[in-house]
């Protein structure tokens, strides 16, 4: 089994879709990234409906969705792949995020979940790490398969 580290970066907060880092497509683990706004709309019916669209005008309070597809195209199982993903600064964690999330409020230099997490203020005060803290937001899957495939998401609002 092969181990792989990735780090994705945002090339564009509103790319509808990118693709990994140079370094990464040398690996069998492939990556495309992609950012998505939520809008409610009327059904059929005239109920109201979420749907995901491609990001146009936003504005702050927007609700995102980044997410980021993976495949593994080798010939053999990736043990322990690690996929980081920076926060946008234009963009704050959602407060319905999955709370078990793996995240960073110093940029990527320790990680927990936001509960077990604090910010230290400029007066060296600290409190509780808040979703506007978080700077990182890391995955790890024990093992991709060869073949194998899925999506990692976080929700984001436009600050």
């Amino acid at each position: 089994m092969k181990k792989i580290t990735l780090l994705i970066v945002s090339a564009a907060l509103f790319a509808s879709a990118t693709t990994a880092p140079l370094a990464a497509q040398e690996q069998p683990i492939s990556l495309v990234g992609d950012v998505k706004v939520e809008k409610t709309v009327a059904d059929e019916a005239g109920q109201p409906k979420t749907v995901l669209v491609d990001p146009d005008l936003v504005v702050p309070g927007d609700r995102l969705i980044f997410g980021t597809d993976y495949r593994n195209n080798g010939a053999e199982a990736v043990a322990n792949f690690v996929m980081t993903n920076p926060v946008p600064a234009a963009v704050r964690l959602a407060p319905d995020a999955d709370a078990d999330l793996t995240v960073s409020v110093d940029g990527g230099a320790s990680w927990g979940t936001l509960a077990e997490l604090t910010v230290t203020a400029e007066d060296g005060s600290t409190r509780s790490a808040e979703h506007a803290d978080v700077t990182h937001i890391r995955w790890t899957l024990a093992a991709v398969d060869p073949g194998a495939s899925g999506r990692l998401q976080y929700p984001a609002i436009i600050r």
